[in-house]
C-alpha cells in the first residue's frame, strides 16, 4: 500500500520570510527586476552552475540583449559567443530560439500562464514556474534541486514529482510567492545543503519531520524526485570536447582534421567525429564542405 503523502508537521511562513529578509541574497542582480526576459536569462544561466560564476556573465549579458526581441534579433552565434564560461552551450540556443518565438508569436511579450510559458524552446517545469513566480509574483511553487532538498527533508522521507510540486504549490503563503520561492532556494542553497546542512540555522527547523525524529535513517532527499545527486566526472567527458569544440569556433571556423585536436582528444579522431556530430545534431554547430563554425 502507498505510504500517505507527509508533509511538514507545521511550517512557519513567518519564520522563513523574516530569515530571508536579514539573511537571504539580496544583491543577486536578478532579484532588482521583475522583467519576465530579465529573468528568464538568469533562470537558464543557474541551471547546473554556480552563482558566482552566473553574476558577471548575467550582467554582460543583460547589456547586450536586454529585451526577448533584441536577442531574437541577433544570430545564434553571437548569443553562443556570449554565454562562454557558463558551459552547457545548449542552453544559450534554447534561449536564442525562446526569443524568436517570442518574437514570432508574440511581439516580445511573454505570458504569464503555465501552458504558454512551458512551449518556449528549453523552458521546463521549473523554468516556467520561476518566471510566474519572479516575473509575474504568482504563487506557485518553484522547486529546484535545493528547495526539492529542503521539501523531502521536511517531510521527513523522499518525495515523488507529483508530491514535491504538489508540497511547493501548497506551502506558498497566498501573496507571497516572489518572497517564499526566493526563501526556499536561498534556505537550500546555503543552510539546507546536499552534505553539510546547518539544522541550527535553519527557520524551518521546527517543522521538519527529519529534525523531529532527531535525524534517523538516512537522508530524505537523497533519492527524493528533484534533488540532483552527484555529476559524472567532467575531465575527459564527451561534455568537455563538446565544450572545447564550440569554445574553439567562438573565433574561427575549423577543419574536420583539426577535430581531434581542438577536442582534446589527437589520438582519437573517430570519438571526436562522433561527439562533434552530436554537437552539429544539436545545432550549435554547423558543418559545411569539411569545415566547422558557429551558426548563423
Amino acid at each position: 500500500m502507498k505510504a500517505e503523502f507527509a508533509g511538514p508537521t507545521r511550517w512557519e511562513p513567518a519564520a522563513l520570510l523574516g530569515w530571508f529578509a536579514a539573511l537571504g541574497r539580496q544583491d543577486l542582480p536578478w532579484r532588482a527586476t521583475r522583467d519576465p526576459w530579465l529573468v528568464l536569462v538568469a533562470e537558464v544561466m543557474l541551471q547546473q552552475t554556480q552563482v558566482s560564476r552566473v553574476v558577471p556573465r548575467y550582467e554582460a549579458f543583460v547589456v547586450e540583449f536586454p529585451t526577448a526581441l533584441a536577442c531574437a534579433a541577433s544570430p545564434a552565434s553571437a548569443v553562443i559567443e556570449r554565454w562562454d564560461g557558463l558551459g552547457y552551450n545548449r542552453r544559450a540556443l534554447n534561449l536564442w530560439r525562446a526569443a524568436v518565438t517570442l518574437s514570432e508569436c508574440s511581439g516580445g511579450v511573454f505570458s504569464p500562464h503555465l501552458v504558454e510559458l512551458l512551449a518556449l524552446p528549453g523552458v521546463g517545469p521549473y523554468t516556467a514556474r520561476a518566471v510566474l513566480a519572479f516575473a509575474f509574483e504568482q504563487d506557485v511553487g518553484v522547486v529546484d534541486t535545493n528547495a526539492a532538498r529542503v521539501l523531502a527533508r521536511c517531510s521527513g522521507r523522499a518525495l515523488t514529482r507529483s508530491e514535491v510540486q504538489r508540497l511547493a504549490d501548497v506551502s506558498v503563503p497566498p501573496g507571497c510567492g516572489w518572497s517564499w520561492n526566493q526563501a526556499m532556494l536561498d534556505l537550500g542553497a546555503t543552510v539546507c545543503t546536499a552534505r553539510h546542512p546547518r539544522c541550527h540555522a535553519c527557520p524551518l527547523r521546527r517543522g521538519c519531520r527529519w529534525a523531529d525524529s532527531g535525524f534517523v535513517g538516512p537522508d530524505p532527499a537523497v533519492g527524493s524526485a528533484g534533488v540532483s545527486g552527484p555529476q559524472s566526472r567532467f575531465a575527459g567527458s564527451d561534455r568537455e570536447g563538446r565544450g572545447r569544440l564550440v569554445r574553439a569556433l567562438r573565433s574561427r571556423s575549423g577543419s574536420a582534421t583539426e577535430l581531434a585536436s581542438v577536442m582534446g582528444w589527437p589520438h582519437d579522431a573517430l570519438r571526436a567525429e562522433r561527439v562533434a556530430g552530436t554537437v552539429v545534431a544539436d545545432g550549435l554547430v554547423v558543418c559545411a564542405a569539411g569545415r566547422y563554425r558557429l551558426p548563423g
